[in-house]
């Protein structure tokens, strides 16, 4: 057996030796013909050349012997360069080595439940503007009260919180000034007492013929004046905080009283007190605001370029993160024919009924205010999903198929979101359950 095999070993050594041999042989006289044939190939572009450029030709000639030589493997080299690119030897880029589409996915019958298809269509939209605001107190039913006269604190009878009715004694003031207007008034009094006294003395006196008309007309005047002086005290002390009884009361007591009572001018809540006993206040001071609570104002700075949309009895609604996102629905009650040089916004408010006592002014809120509808090309806000900072619906291709597709939308109104672009009318969606799709759609990428 081992001897059969050295012989057959001695046979393939020989068969080896006359291929290799053989191959020796063509291989030089293919190279020998293929070098054989550049030549001829060079001489003729030698001789192609030397009759159109003869300067080229002798330049070349007189070359050293390397550079010809780099010229004859220069097409080789080239060639060369050529095969490995053709491989992509030097592509560097990474092969893909998967062929699913990433946005594709596949449904299944648990993923099927949960998702409902429907169609976009062109149906009304309502575009909804927000804007940040605040609730305020509403200036129809808020009084800030403050001293009739220029005094001393001497007693305060109110606090912040405390619920007053109209003509309630918030504080008491002692006043030299209401004093004085007090004395005036009874010099005022009895002024015009004496002047009328002379007066009617003189009308006598007149039809007994004992003075002319000119001293009669005299003291008519001085009566009138002294009237007029008598009615312009009592209204001094009306100013001053006294009312119309405690003045007769004056008039015939005439029992001076230096007390002037802070009184409540509208039924309400204290809500601001700036006031301590002891202190000195005069007119220009705000002592107690006063404010009833049952209503409120909403009041938002809506930007000019937006200011256009808004106009007065606008459906709108309020949410007020305070109170849990409590949404309130109302209408827009005024908007600002002026906008702000400051800030370039527009004042737009709502009116807020506060029975419960709930809302409290000094609270954050959004206002949504609606615009009027507009017939637009819409998908359900549970269609659609973030990707890459980018919006995208699922397209269904057939029952078990969905392809995801960018699309650009318009801010959210009532549910639905605006198509602008990457959708047509009538294509059928995932109008529910995106999200779960694109959750299955990176699973099955991954492999999982």
């Amino acid at each position: 057996m081992k001897q059969e095999f050295a012989e057959f070993m001695k046979k393939l050594r020989v068969w080896k030796t006359f291929l290799s041999q053989k191959v020796k042989l063509y291989s030089k006289e293919w190279s020998g013909q293929v070098i054989q044939t550049q030549n001829h190939w060079y001489q003729i572009a030698h001789d192609w050349i030397a009759g159109r450029a003869p300067a080229v030709t002798t330049r070349y000639d007189s070359s050293p012997h390397w550079f010809k030589k780099g010229m004859f493997y220069l097409p080789w080299f080239c060639l060369f360069i050529i095969v490995l690119n053709y491989f992509n030897v030097f592509d560097r880029r990474p092969t893909i080595k998967s062929v699913q589409d990433p946005n594709v996915v596949v449904v299944n019958e648990d993923l099927r439940k949960i998702i409902t298809d429907g169609k976009a269509q062109v149906s009304p939209f309502v575009e909804e503007l927000r804007a940040s605001g605040r609730i305020d107190f509403n200036e129809l039913f808020l009084s800030r009260i403050g001293a009739n006269v220029t005094g001393r604190v001497s007693d305060i009878l109110a606090v912040p919180g405390q619920i007053v009715k109209q003509g309630d004694i918030l504080a008491k003031i002692t006043s030299t000034e209401l004093t004085q207007s007090q004395l005036s008034y009874l010099k005022a009094k009895s002024a015009s007492q004496l002047a009328d006294q002379a007066a009617n003395r003189a009308k006598i006196l007149y039809k007994e013929d004992v003075i002319a008309l000119a001293e009669l007309q005299k003291r008519e005047a001085e009566s009138s004046s002294a009237k007029a002086e008598f009615r312009a005290a009592n209204d001094q002390l009306r100013v001053q905080g006294m009312d119309q009884a405690s003045i007769d009361k004056l008039a015939k007591s005439g029992l001076i009283e230096s007390i002037n009572n802070v009184i409540a001018t509208i039924p309400g809540e204290i809500v601001e007190r700036k006031i301590n006993k002891g202190q000195v206040v005069q007119p220009a001071d705000a002592l107690f605001t006063v404010a009833d609570l049952n209503t409120l104002w909403a009041i938002s700075e809506v930007p000019e370029s937006n200011s256009y949309l808004i106009h007065k009895g606008q459906k709108a609604s309020l949410i007020i993160p305070a109170l849990r996102n409590q949404e309130i629905d109302g209408s827009v009650a005024h908007v600002d024919s002026i906008v702000n040089p400051q800030t370039r916004t527009v004042v737009v408010r709502m009116e807020l009924a506060n029975k419960e006592g709930q809302i409290k002014p000094g609270m954050l809120a959004t206002m949504l205010i609606e615009s009027q509808p507009m017939d637009k090309l819409v998908v359900p806000v549970g269609a659609v999903v973030r990707e890459d900072n980018h919006d995208h619906v699922f397209v269904r291709l057939d029952d078990d198929l969905y392809r995801m597709v960018a699309v650009k939308l318009g801010p959210e109104g009532k549910g639905f979101r605006p198509v602008i672009s990457g959708l047509k009318e009538g294509q059928e969606i995932a109008t529910e359950g995106a999200y779960h799709l694109n959750t299955e759609r990176k699973r099955q990428l991954s492999g999982g």
